[in-house]
């Protein structure tokens, strides 16, 4: 099925530093200040590939599923790290962010894997698990950050309702929701017009590798759904544990830095 598949070469891989450079100029005769983060992500990114190249042709010979689910693992680790700092100056931001990825993660890969909906190789619990991953991890970091900046402009609005009487999750539930409905909406935006603007990745990739478009199609209907699943799952337990940390235990709204 994938024999007559071009894949570029190393040459072609190198060749294609020339977009690189093409940015580069831009960004350099624009005074964008940009010119040498552009050059070290450039490098940067082709050289953690290679390395995880090499690592995931191991993994997928010799670990099997064990491996595939220990990659997935040092993934949700690494991805609670990212979000973590979105949401910096919340009180134990980055525990928030892994516990919320880690959630919305192994929660609905374990609903594909549960269901026979994917298979249980590493070929494919990886690739699909980065996805997941990927799709939890921005959506904690936004929550995160939302979280940080309604906790500290409507600090007044808090402290307000918990004079009324209310309890510190119910002052702070309208944020709560306000910031998760800035989490889901690029999720729920990319859902509805998957097909119209853009061919999404998993589809792409599949139709290159010489599938039929509607075997495709089925494919990246699941991974729409698990993403969208994967988004609200992360960002409703990274909100409800990072809201925890805001108060003291005489639900008090603690400070927060600017």
């Amino acid at each position: 099925m994938t024999q007559d598949l071009s894949v570029p070469g190393w040459g072609g891989v190198a060749a294609s530093l020339v977009l690189v450079a093409l940015a580069a100029v831009i960004a350099y005769r624009q005074r964008l200040q940009l010119t040498r983060e552009l050059v070290i992500a450039a490098v940067r990114a082709g050289v953690q590939l290679v390395a995880v190249g090499a690592v995931l042709l191991i993994l997928f010979r010799h670990t099997g599923l064990p491996g595939a689910l220990g990659w997935v693992v040092l993934m949700i680790v690494i991805a609670g790290q990212v979000a973590g700092r979105r949401g910096a100056g919340l009180p134990h931001a980055i525990r928030s962010a892994t516990i919320g990825v880690a959630f919305g993660s192994v929660l609905t890969l374990g609903v594909l894997i549960g269901l026979g909906i994917i298979s249980t190789q590493a070929r494919v619990v990886v690739p699909v698990g980065g996805m997941v991953v990927s799709g939890a991890m921005q959506a904690t970091g936004i929550a995160l950050r939302r979280l940080h900046e309604d906790a500290r402009q409507a600090r007044p609005a808090v402290e307000a309702r918990l004079c009324l009487g209310l309890s510190a999750r119910e002052a702070f539930l309208p944020f709560r929701r306000s910031a998760l409905r800035t989490a889901l909406v690029p999720a729920v935006d990319s859902t509805k017009v998957v097909g119209l603007i853009s061919l999404p990745g998993a589809m792409t990739g599949l139709i290159l590798a010489g599938v039929d478009p509607l075997t495709a199609i089925r494919y990246q209907i699941v991974v729409m759904y698990m993403l969208l699943a994967a988004t609200a799952l992360a960002a409703l337990a990274a909100a409800r544990v990072a809201e925890r940390e805001l108060f003291d235990p005489a639900q008090r709204l603690v400070p927060l830095p600017s």
